[in-house]
């Protein structure tokens, strides 16, 4: 049986939760929604989904590292779980996308992003799938932090509403497609 880990970045605690770098948090939480015969469960390195996906066992992680350690749940997991690195997907947010975009890549540059850095470290190679969700840049010069760390506003939260179920089809589309159908279909969306 084929074994699939999707990881959603974000940071843990609630003055956190809903905001633009916790997207990967809030895109897992969707993907679970799907599956009411199980629950999240908090063990090693962050908060873990269970599931059965068309005969794939597929782990969503919600690592409570913080954003820039979470390459060490990541490898802690691909391990124990013995999950080859082309069934992984990492979930994070993206500056450099529109808002609600999506781009899944096989491989690629952190881009700055502290979460792929340290998975990057971690796992000792860029080899690895994520699924990349514009949250824009609509911030002022040195405003980046506070920008991504801060909530939706009122019209992306209505937007979110209609990309949250359409970032759920790209996940199950990565587990039981691959990687290539799910890019071809889903990038750009």
């Amino acid at each position: 049986m084929k074994k699939f880990l999707i990881v959603g970045l974000g940071n843990k605690g609630v003055e956190y939760e809903n905001t633009r770098h916790n997207i990967g948090f809030t895109i897992v939480d969707e993907v679970a929604s799907q599956f009411v015969d199980s629950q999240w469960e908090n063990t090693n390195f962050g908060s873990m989904f269970k599931m059965s996906y068309k005969g794939r066992t597929t782990y969503l992680l919600k690592p409570d590292t913080y954003m820039n350690l979470s390459g060490k749940a990541v490898k802690y997991w691909k391990e124990k779980l013995d999950i080859p690195l082309e069934n992984i997907l990492v979930i994070t947010d993206d500056l450099h996308l529109p808002f609600g975009s999506i781009r899944v890549k096989t491989k690629g540059s952190n881009a700055g992003h502290n979460g792929l850095k340290s998975i990057e470290e971690m796992l000792q190679t860029q080899q690895y799938t994520r699924f990349r969700f514009g949250i824009g840049n609509e911030f002022s010069k040195g405003k980046q932090v506070d920008f991504v760390l801060n909530t939706w506003n009122e019209d992306e939260q209505k937007q979110l509403k209609e990309r949250l179920p359409i970032s759920k089809d790209c996940v199950l589309s990565f587990i039981f497609r691959g990687t290539a159908t799910t890019m071809n279909e889903f990038n750009g969306t």
